[in-house]
Protein backbone atom coordinates (compact mmCIF):
# COMPACT_ATOMS: atom_id res chain seq x y z
CA UNK A 1 0.00 0.00 0.00
CA UNK A 2 2.75 2.48 0.57
CA UNK A 3 4.41 1.74 -2.59
CA UNK A 4 0.94 2.62 -4.37
CA UNK A 5 0.98 6.24 -2.52
CA UNK A 6 4.44 6.78 -3.43
CA UNK A 7 3.58 5.87 -6.66
CA UNK A 8 0.67 8.20 -7.38
CA UNK A 9 3.33 10.91 -6.36
CA UNK A 10 1.97 12.23 -3.22
CA UNK A 11 4.30 14.63 -1.12
CA UNK A 12 3.31 14.24 2.56
CA UNK A 13 4.02 16.83 4.59
CA UNK A 14 2.25 17.79 8.35
CA UNK A 15 0.21 19.95 6.95
CA UNK A 16 -0.39 17.44 3.96
CA UNK A 17 -0.13 13.93 6.15
CA UNK A 18 -2.19 11.84 3.75
CA UNK A 19 -4.23 8.73 4.81
CA UNK A 20 -1.82 7.19 6.88
CA UNK A 21 -0.72 3.94 7.12
CA UNK A 22 -2.93 1.27 5.91
CA UNK A 23 -1.45 -2.25 6.34
CA UNK A 24 -1.58 -5.53 4.25
CA UNK A 25 -3.81 -6.94 7.11
CA UNK A 26 -6.31 -3.97 6.89
CA UNK A 27 -6.79 -4.47 2.93
CA UNK A 28 -7.36 -8.09 4.11
CA UNK A 29 -10.58 -7.39 6.11
CA UNK A 30 -11.72 -4.89 3.67
CA UNK A 31 -11.19 -7.76 0.98
CA UNK A 32 -13.16 -9.94 2.95
CA UNK A 33 -15.99 -7.03 3.74
CA UNK A 34 -16.58 -5.61 0.00
CA UNK A 35 -15.52 -8.98 -1.92
CA UNK A 36 -18.95 -10.52 -0.72
CA UNK A 37 -20.62 -7.20 -2.45
CA UNK A 38 -18.69 -7.63 -5.07
CA UNK A 39 -19.79 -11.61 -5.70
CA UNK A 40 -22.92 -10.84 -4.91
CA UNK A 41 -23.21 -8.30 -7.71
CA UNK A 42 -21.56 -10.70 -9.95
CA UNK A 43 -24.33 -13.22 -9.73
CA UNK A 44 -27.31 -13.64 -12.10
CA UNK A 45 -27.76 -11.12 -14.52
CA UNK A 46 -24.21 -10.08 -14.29
CA UNK A 47 -23.31 -11.74 -17.69
CA UNK A 48 -22.49 -11.43 -21.00
CA UNK A 49 -21.69 -13.21 -24.32
CA UNK A 50 -18.36 -12.22 -24.44
CA UNK A 51 -16.11 -15.54 -24.91
CA UNK A 52 -14.41 -17.37 -21.97
CA UNK A 53 -14.59 -19.86 -19.25
CA UNK A 54 -18.14 -20.06 -18.07
CA UNK A 55 -21.23 -22.84 -17.50
CA UNK A 56 -23.89 -21.05 -20.63
CA UNK A 57 -22.98 -23.02 -23.80
CA UNK A 58 -22.60 -19.96 -26.59
CA UNK A 59 -21.44 -21.66 -29.54
CA UNK A 60 -19.44 -24.37 -30.82
CA UNK A 61 -16.73 -23.47 -33.65
CA UNK A 62 -14.20 -25.31 -35.24
CA UNK A 63 -10.83 -25.84 -33.35
CA UNK A 64 -8.01 -23.05 -34.18
CA UNK A 65 -4.40 -23.23 -33.70
CA UNK A 66 -3.86 -21.32 -29.79
CA UNK A 67 -7.51 -22.52 -28.36
CA UNK A 68 -7.34 -24.39 -25.17
CA UNK A 69 -7.36 -27.79 -25.67
CA UNK A 70 -9.53 -28.40 -22.80
CA UNK A 71 -12.38 -26.50 -24.75
CA UNK A 72 -12.45 -29.22 -27.33
CA UNK A 73 -16.39 -30.75 -27.94
CA UNK A 74 -15.26 -34.23 -28.45
CA UNK A 75 -19.50 -35.28 -29.20
CA UNK A 76 -19.29 -32.98 -32.18
CA UNK A 77 -15.80 -33.64 -33.03
CA UNK A 78 -16.69 -36.94 -33.82
CA UNK A 79 -19.54 -36.24 -35.63
CA UNK A 80 -18.18 -33.92 -38.14
CA UNK A 81 -14.60 -35.45 -38.14
CA UNK A 82 -13.40 -31.77 -37.74
CA UNK A 83 -11.78 -30.99 -34.00
CA UNK A 84 -14.19 -28.09 -32.91
CA UNK A 85 -14.19 -26.21 -29.50
CA UNK A 86 -16.97 -24.80 -26.96
CA UNK A 87 -17.20 -20.94 -26.19
CA UNK A 88 -19.03 -20.36 -23.20
CA UNK A 89 -20.66 -17.37 -22.01
CA UNK A 90 -18.41 -15.98 -19.86
CA UNK A 91 -18.69 -13.94 -16.22
CA UNK A 92 -19.37 -9.91 -17.01
CA UNK A 93 -16.39 -8.13 -14.88
CA UNK A 94 -17.65 -5.83 -12.30
CA UNK A 95 -17.27 -2.16 -13.27
CA UNK A 96 -16.83 -0.12 -9.93
CA UNK A 97 -17.38 4.19 -10.70
CA UNK A 98 -15.51 6.33 -8.30
CA UNK A 99 -17.04 9.70 -7.93
CA UNK A 100 -14.77 11.63 -6.46
CA UNK A 101 -14.88 15.19 -4.97
CA UNK A 102 -11.64 17.25 -5.25
CA UNK A 103 -13.67 20.75 -4.55
CA UNK A 104 -11.69 23.15 -1.82
CA UNK A 105 -13.73 22.51 0.85
CA UNK A 106 -11.98 18.77 1.39
CA UNK A 107 -8.80 20.50 1.96
CA UNK A 108 -10.14 21.61 5.78
CA UNK A 109 -9.41 19.42 8.24
CA UNK A 110 -8.64 20.09 12.19
CA UNK A 111 -7.98 16.47 13.43
CA UNK A 112 -5.49 13.95 12.62
CA UNK A 113 -5.88 14.93 8.86
CA UNK A 114 -7.39 17.09 6.10
CA UNK A 115 -11.18 15.64 4.52
CA UNK A 116 -9.05 14.93 1.26
CA UNK A 117 -6.23 12.51 2.92
CA UNK A 118 -9.71 10.29 4.09
CA UNK A 119 -10.81 10.57 0.57
CA UNK A 120 -7.81 9.54 -0.81
CA UNK A 121 -7.32 6.74 1.88
CA UNK A 122 -10.70 5.76 0.71
CA UNK A 123 -9.97 5.54 -2.88
CA UNK A 124 -6.84 3.39 -2.68
CA UNK A 125 -8.54 1.01 -0.37
CA UNK A 126 -11.78 0.90 -2.87
CA UNK A 127 -9.41 0.81 -5.75
CA UNK A 128 -7.68 -1.68 -4.54
CA UNK A 129 -10.32 -4.35 -4.03
CA UNK A 130 -12.56 -2.85 -7.06
CA UNK A 131 -9.43 -4.23 -9.40
CA UNK A 132 -9.22 -7.57 -7.97
CA UNK A 133 -10.11 -10.91 -10.55
CA UNK A 134 -10.14 -8.52 -13.87
CA UNK A 135 -12.57 -6.37 -12.07
CA UNK A 136 -12.30 -2.76 -13.54
CA UNK A 137 -12.57 0.66 -12.28
CA UNK A 138 -13.57 4.14 -13.60
CA UNK A 139 -13.43 7.63 -12.29
CA UNK A 140 -15.00 10.84 -12.13
CA UNK A 141 -13.27 13.69 -10.12
CA UNK A 142 -14.77 16.81 -10.03
CA UNK A 143 -14.20 20.19 -8.62
CA UNK A 144 -12.19 23.11 -10.59
CA UNK A 145 -14.55 23.86 -13.29
CA UNK A 146 -15.64 20.77 -15.30
CA UNK A 147 -15.53 16.81 -14.16
CA UNK A 148 -13.04 15.05 -15.39
CA UNK A 149 -12.86 11.33 -15.83
CA UNK A 150 -10.55 7.80 -16.72
CA UNK A 151 -12.31 4.96 -18.22
CA UNK A 152 -12.02 1.63 -16.51
CA UNK A 153 -9.06 -0.32 -16.22
CA UNK A 154 -8.48 -3.47 -14.37
CA UNK A 155 -5.52 -4.32 -11.90
CA UNK A 156 -2.88 -2.16 -10.64
CA UNK A 157 -2.16 -0.19 -13.25
CA UNK A 158 -5.74 0.78 -13.86
CA UNK A 159 -6.04 1.75 -10.37
CA UNK A 160 -2.77 4.21 -10.77
CA UNK A 161 -4.29 5.35 -13.76
CA UNK A 162 -7.47 6.28 -12.05
CA UNK A 163 -5.78 7.84 -8.96
CA UNK A 164 -3.26 9.63 -11.23
CA UNK A 165 -6.47 11.76 -12.21
CA UNK A 166 -7.33 12.81 -8.92
CA UNK A 167 -5.99 16.33 -8.41
CA UNK A 168 -3.11 16.99 -5.59
CA UNK A 169 -4.60 20.04 -4.23
CA UNK A 170 -8.34 20.56 -4.04
CA UNK A 171 -9.39 23.87 -5.59
CA UNK A 172 -12.94 25.33 -6.97
CA UNK A 173 -16.58 24.36 -5.76
CA UNK A 174 -17.07 21.59 -8.10
CA UNK A 175 -20.66 20.06 -8.95
CA UNK A 176 -21.62 16.81 -8.02
CA UNK A 177 -24.77 16.91 -9.80
CA UNK A 178 -22.53 17.19 -12.55
CA UNK A 179 -19.92 14.75 -12.10
CA UNK A 180 -23.22 12.18 -11.77
CA UNK A 181 -25.14 13.46 -15.18
CA UNK A 182 -21.33 12.17 -16.38
CA UNK A 183 -21.41 8.76 -14.80
CA UNK A 184 -25.24 8.27 -15.83
CA UNK A 185 -23.72 8.28 -19.82
CA UNK A 186 -20.75 7.00 -18.97
CA UNK A 187 -22.02 3.86 -17.25
CA UNK A 188 -23.06 1.76 -19.96
CA UNK A 189 -23.19 -1.72 -18.42
CA UNK A 190 -24.76 -1.93 -14.42
CA UNK A 191 -21.68 -1.13 -11.78
CA UNK A 192 -21.52 0.23 -8.85
CA UNK A 193 -21.15 3.36 -8.20
CA UNK A 194 -18.87 4.31 -5.08
CA UNK A 195 -19.33 8.44 -3.94
CA UNK A 196 -16.79 10.12 -1.72
CA UNK A 197 -17.59 13.33 -0.91
CA UNK A 198 -17.92 16.06 2.32
CA UNK A 199 -21.78 16.89 0.52
CA UNK A 200 -21.11 20.21 1.31
CA UNK A 201 -23.04 23.20 -1.35
CA UNK A 202 -25.67 22.82 -2.60
CA UNK A 203 -28.06 19.84 -3.35
CA UNK A 204 -27.87 19.88 -7.26
CA UNK A 205 -27.38 16.36 -7.40
CA UNK A 206 -29.97 15.21 -6.06
CA UNK A 207 -31.96 14.10 -9.15
CA UNK A 208 -29.12 12.59 -11.21
CA UNK A 209 -28.45 10.68 -7.79
CA UNK A 210 -31.80 9.13 -8.50
CA UNK A 211 -31.43 8.19 -11.86
CA UNK A 212 -28.10 6.88 -11.11
CA UNK A 213 -29.37 4.72 -8.13
CA UNK A 214 -32.14 3.58 -10.36
CA UNK A 215 -29.57 2.44 -12.62
CA UNK A 216 -26.53 0.65 -10.17
CA UNK A 217 -26.36 -0.06 -6.52
CA UNK A 218 -24.97 3.26 -5.05
CA UNK A 219 -23.18 3.85 -1.91
CA UNK A 220 -22.11 7.44 -0.54
CA UNK A 221 -19.16 8.06 1.59
CA UNK A 222 -19.41 10.78 3.65
CA UNK A 223 -16.29 12.99 4.77
CA UNK A 224 -16.71 15.24 7.57
CA UNK A 225 -14.22 17.25 10.29
CA UNK A 226 -15.51 17.37 13.88
CA UNK A 227 -15.54 20.98 13.53
CA UNK A 228 -17.90 21.17 10.51
CA UNK A 229 -20.12 19.85 13.83
CA UNK A 230 -19.36 21.82 16.41
CA UNK A 231 -17.89 25.00 17.64
CA UNK A 232 -15.38 25.17 20.08
CA UNK A 233 -14.57 27.77 22.60
CA UNK A 234 -11.72 29.97 20.94
CA UNK A 235 -12.67 33.03 21.27
CA UNK A 236 -12.88 35.29 18.23
CA UNK A 237 -12.55 33.33 14.77
CA UNK A 238 -12.71 34.74 10.90
CA UNK A 239 -14.09 31.67 9.33
CA UNK A 240 -13.69 31.72 5.24
CA UNK A 241 -15.85 29.02 2.88
CA UNK A 242 -13.22 28.18 0.40
CA UNK A 243 -14.88 27.54 -2.09
CA UNK A 244 -16.64 31.19 -2.00
CA UNK A 245 -13.53 33.06 -0.60
CA UNK A 246 -16.97 34.79 1.55
CA UNK A 247 -15.47 35.75 5.05
CA UNK A 248 -17.91 35.83 8.30
CA UNK A 249 -16.52 36.90 11.51
CA UNK A 250 -17.64 35.28 15.03
CA UNK A 251 -17.72 34.96 18.23
CA UNK A 252 -17.02 31.48 19.63
CA UNK A 253 -17.34 31.50 23.45
CA UNK A 254 -20.98 32.41 22.83
CA UNK A 255 -22.90 29.65 24.48
CA UNK A 256 -25.96 30.19 22.33
CA UNK A 257 -24.05 30.70 19.45
CA UNK A 258 -22.39 27.32 19.52
CA UNK A 259 -25.65 25.63 20.08
CA UNK A 260 -26.98 27.18 17.27
CA UNK A 261 -24.29 26.01 15.10
CA UNK A 262 -24.64 22.18 16.53
CA UNK A 263 -28.04 22.45 16.09
CA UNK A 264 -27.82 23.99 12.22
CA UNK A 265 -25.33 21.22 11.43
CA UNK A 266 -27.24 18.77 12.70
CA UNK A 267 -30.75 19.83 10.93
CA UNK A 268 -27.87 19.59 7.58
CA UNK A 269 -26.54 16.49 8.43
CA UNK A 270 -29.80 14.59 9.10
CA UNK A 271 -31.36 16.42 5.72
CA UNK A 272 -28.41 14.32 3.77
CA UNK A 273 -29.41 11.31 5.27
CA UNK A 274 -33.04 11.69 4.61
CA UNK A 275 -32.30 13.01 0.64
CA UNK A 276 -29.47 10.48 -0.14
CA UNK A 277 -31.98 7.36 1.72
CA UNK A 278 -35.27 8.58 -0.39
CA UNK A 279 -32.73 7.75 -3.35
CA UNK A 280 -31.77 4.56 -2.22
CA UNK A 281 -28.56 4.95 -1.48
CA UNK A 282 -26.49 3.63 1.16
CA UNK A 283 -24.93 6.06 3.07
CA UNK A 284 -21.97 6.01 5.65
CA UNK A 285 -19.70 8.89 7.52
CA UNK A 286 -16.17 8.90 7.69
CA UNK A 287 -13.84 11.46 10.44
CA UNK A 288 -10.75 12.86 9.95
CA UNK A 289 -10.66 11.93 13.85
CA UNK A 290 -9.24 8.50 13.92
CA UNK A 291 -9.34 5.24 12.12
CA UNK A 292 -11.09 5.44 8.81
CA UNK A 293 -10.54 1.81 7.39
CA UNK A 294 -12.06 -0.32 10.02
CA UNK A 295 -15.82 2.22 9.73
CA UNK A 296 -15.02 1.65 6.22
CA UNK A 297 -14.96 -2.10 6.10
CA UNK A 298 -18.06 -2.41 8.62
CA UNK A 299 -19.81 -0.89 6.69
CA UNK A 300 -19.56 -2.61 3.29
CA UNK A 301 -19.75 -5.38 5.58
CA UNK A 302 -22.85 -4.47 6.22
CA UNK A 303 -24.09 -3.54 3.00
CA UNK A 304 -23.15 -6.92 1.76
CA UNK A 305 -25.08 -8.78 4.71
CA UNK A 306 -28.25 -6.46 3.95
CA UNK A 307 -28.31 -6.33 -0.10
Amino acid sequence: MKGLVAAVGRERTPSHPGPGLVTSESLRALDLAIGRRVDGLLAGDYRSAFAGLGSELLQVRPYEPGDDVRRIDWNVTARTGTPHIRVELAERVLVTWLVFDSSASMSFGTADRRKADVAEGVALAVGHVATRRGNRLGLVAFGPENAEWRRPRQGRRGLLLALGGLREEPTGAGSLGDALRMVDGLAVQRSLVVVVSDFRGPYDWHKPMLRVAGRHPTVAIEIRDPREQELADVGELRLVDPETGRQLRVDTSSRPLRERFAAAADEERRGLVRLLSSAGVRHTALSTEGDWLRPLAAFLRRSSDTR
